[in-house]
């Protein structure tokens, strides 16, 4: 698969992996990846994310996040979901802060990477490269740019395609700024997820 990747998605993942090494992360996640895409330039998907407004609002994307892993990692459905039956996350985080200090729900730093040598993608960030090639596939093209690991991140649900919703970048918008009126790449509408 990864033949098919442009050298810009190509700089995508390698970005990703920087991204994991400068937050002292264990592995490379899907917020790994997507801040790896907001600081690449003069590509498609800087345009796009630009024409979305993103890279003016990336202190609020990584408050987002930041809040995110304060949750241990729920998004606002499974929030919303425990809120329905009586669960108060907002309640919960607020008593494990107060007994074991601030992020104490946050993933846990657990040194592996020191003797690996390298920082393993998550599940859920090897499933957003897989779905790039669906997204590439579905819009009949032979090669995987950082587009396609854009749109990717918006179809799969969790907490980057929350946030990114929440800022207006959801799979629809994203496509159309990525495309404009060819949004569907005259091969029909094709989603990953």
């Amino acid at each position: 698969m990864f033949e098919r990747f442009t050298r810009g998605a190509r700089a995508a993942v390698k970005g990703a992996v920087a991204q994991a090494e400068r937050a002292g992360a264990d592995s490379v996640t899907e917020e790994h990846l997507l801040l790896a895409l907001l600081e690449q330039e003069g590509g498609r998907t800087s345009f796009a994310v630009t024409a979305l407004g993103l890279h003016g609002r990336r202190a609020s994307l990584d408050a987002a996040f930041a809040e995110a892993r304060r949750r241990g990692g729920l998004t606002r459905a499974d929030t919303d979901a425990l809120a329905d039956i009586g669960i108060d996350i907002g309640a919960i985080v607020s008593r494990v802060e107060g007994a074991h200090g601030e992020g104490a729900l946050a993933a846990g730093r657990t040194g592996r990477r020191w003797w690996s040598g390298h920082r393993p993608f998550t599940p859920g960030a090897k499933t957003v490269l897989e779905n790039s090639l669906r997204v590439a596939l579905g819009r009949g093209d032979r090669f995987i740019g950082e587009e396609h690991l854009l749109l990717a991140l918006t179809a799969k649900p969790g907490v980057v395609a929350d946030v990114l919703a929440e800022h207006g970048a959801t799979y629809a918008a994203v496509q159309r700024a990525l495309y404009g009126s060819d949004a569907d790449g005259g091969q029909g509408h094709a989603k990953a997820g």
